[in-house]
């Protein structure tokens, strides 16, 4: 399993919301870039996300986020407000790997398919849930759709996995919902990338440890706020 940190951003800051709850928020001093710059070559990927983008429906951060690339290089994801092909394609030129789909694969499962066929093994599939149905809008409305049902609708396209995030959890370092991680991980034959509540290098154990097809874990607030090291979560992940 492979450990992906992850830079919120808000204002140009990095921050870190506590269950999605934009209320609720830590800034961090460091500038998004310098930090990624410091997490260069430890691992091959990073996620980052347009907190405002995500809440207005539009890429907002996308300064910032160019910014981030150029400081880690290839192997930046990135979601937040992606509505749109144009959008895809825009974050593309700005040098990401990956572009992360949340709201726009419920709303528009013809972008998700355009996306995905244009850009084979690229796009990843945001999975955000409350009470096991999906949450939109940068989590800010609860649909009537389950989770797994979203998982198992989009298995066929060529994605590069499903990012799935209890919301519950994400920002409370009490451990991610690993039994339901590996539940729609096992359901299906597609990559699941687990986010949300790591707060211990035990958890990242109980995740590598809970299913071959749990491939990484997102890690943000635990690594942001000393923790543990990236290398030290790395090295839990792998044993």
């Amino acid at each position: 399993m492979h450990i992906i940190p992850a830079i919120d951003l808000l204002g140009g800051k990095a921050v870190r919301l506590r269950q999605g709850r934009y209320e609720d928020v830590t800034t961090y001093s460091d500038p998004p870039e310098e930090i990624a710059r410091r997490w260069r070559g430890i691992v091959p990927r990073l996620h980052v996300v347009d907190l405002e983008g995500a809440k207005a429906g539009h890429a907002v951060q996308a300064d910032a986020v160019q910014k981030v690339v150029r400081a880690f290089g290839d192997g930046v994801q990135t979601g937040g407000g992606i509505r749109s092909f144009d959008a895809v394609e825009s974050y593309f030129s700005l040098g990401v790997s990956r572009v992360v789909l949340g709201t726009a694969a419920i709303r528009d499962p013809g972008l998700l398919k355009r996306a995905a066929f244009a850009h084979p093994g690229a796009i990843v599939v945001a999975v955000d849930a409350r009470g096991g149905f999906v949450a939109t809008d940068g989590w800010l409305d609860v649909s009537e759709r389950r989770a797994v049902d979203l998982v198992r609708d989009v298995a066929p396209l060529p994605i590069a996995g499903v990012l799935y995030t209890d919301i519950q959890r994400d920002g409370m370092e009490t451990g991610p919902n690993v039994v339901e991680t590996a539940r729609l991980a096992d359901e299906t034959d597609i990559p699941v990338i687990a986010s949300g509540g790591v707060g211990t290098l035990d958890h990242l154990h109980a995740l590598a440890q809970a299913s071959p097809r749990i491939v990484a874990a997102i890690v943000g607030r635990a690594l942001h706020e000393g923790r543990f090291t990236l290398e030290e979560a790395v090295q839990a992940a792998r044993s």
